[in-house]
């Protein structure tokens, strides 16, 4: 290497551009060097044989060599030239190597771990719950079949009818027309009902040929009883006490007769005058024993019986005909 290139500085050469040590020289030559003068030449040192300055290889114990070492190697250079001190007439320095140290792993990072394993984990813990047998209490045999009879009427509850549409879902306009059709028919045979009695006193008037009509009013208490009767040109109607055997029938039948004609005729010969009369809507009622006779457009109506009717009965069953 150049001299100018190098320094030399008590026994080291320094490079002149870095300021690292270059190479050492042995103390021997050093210290001989010392003793010469610094104008002695090298010829002038060599003239005369001298005694070996080299270090003998045959005295001095062979290093055993070892493996390489390799790892740390670059660390250990780096202690070693950061520990030789610099020399004090070099100022200018080359910067030294940085080794950069392994960072450090954050510590969230270091302790997360990965999805697939945390699932994987899971799935494993869940498989071994499943495993383990699970302990289950016993229960008293009431209990245990009062449970089994609620689990079956609630199956039972729940099962979907599979039974054939009924024929009034599968024809609802039908059983629409026969249910209005049957309510028509219990309102008329209640309505007939009621008017039983009129239609039977007209069917028996037309047969006895005469204009007989029912009365509007009735004593509370009596009903008809039995078919309206009639015969040529006459037709009656009895009726009883709901309680008790009380009866009046209610006669009428084709006459000529006046009011006058019919006290003369009818009432006077059963009465032996003993009748009281009363006028009642332009009509002449006769009253006697509980019985009454009047006259109306050539109709005699008389009311005989043993249920001991009052006049005012016997009045407002006169004005009803």
């Amino acid at each position: 290497m150049n001299a100018k290139q190098t320094v030399t500085i008590t026994s080291k050469q320094y490079d002149a551009h870095t300021g690292f040590v270059f190479s050492i020289i042995p103390a021997t030559t050093a210290a001989f060097s010392s003793h010469l003068p610094k104008t002695t030449l090298s010829s002038s040192v060599h003239a005369e044989t001298q005694k070996s300055l080299i270090l003998k290889r045959a005295s001095v114990k062979k290093k055993t060599i070892g493996p390489k070492r390799t790892v740390g190697r670059s660390n250990d250079i780096i202690r070693s030239r950061q520990s030789i001190a610099k020399s004090a007439h070099i100022t200018r320095f080359a910067p030294h190597p940085v080794v950069s140290s392994p960072t450090s792993t954050s510590p969230d990072i270091a302790h997360m771990k990965h999805p697939s394993l945390v699932k994987a984990h899971g799935i494993q813990a869940l498989a071994k719950m499943r495993a383990t047998p699970q302990r289950v209490a016993s229960k008293p045999s009431h209990v245990v079949k009062q449970e089994l009879i609620a689990d079956a009427l609630a199956v039972s509850s729940n099962k979907p009818r599979t039974t054939k549409r009924s024929l009034k879902e599968r024809f609802p306009h039908v059983f629409s027309v026969a249910s209005a059709s049957l309510a028509l028919l219990i309102l008329g045979g209640y309505l007939t009902y009621l008017n039983m009695p009129t239609l039977s006193v007209r069917v028996a008037a037309a047969q006895a040929g005469i204009n007989a009509s029912y009365p509007d009013y009735r004593p509370d208490g009596y009903r008809l009883s039995g078919p309206v009767a009639y015969s040529d040109g006459e037709v009656s109607m009895r009726f009883v006490a709901n309680t008790g055997s009380q009866n009046y029938t209610v006669k009428q039948s084709k006459s000529s007769w006046d009011s006058s004609a019919v006290l003369e005729n009818y009432v006077k010969p059963k009465t032996n005058g003993q009748y009281v009369t009363y006028n009642e809507n332009g009509l002449t009622i006769y009253t006697y024993d509980g019985n009454a006779a009047w006259v109306n457009g050539g109709i005699l109506y008389t009311i005989n019986g043993d249920a001991s009717l009052s006049s005012e009965q016997i009045r407002h069953i006169a004005t009803s005909l």
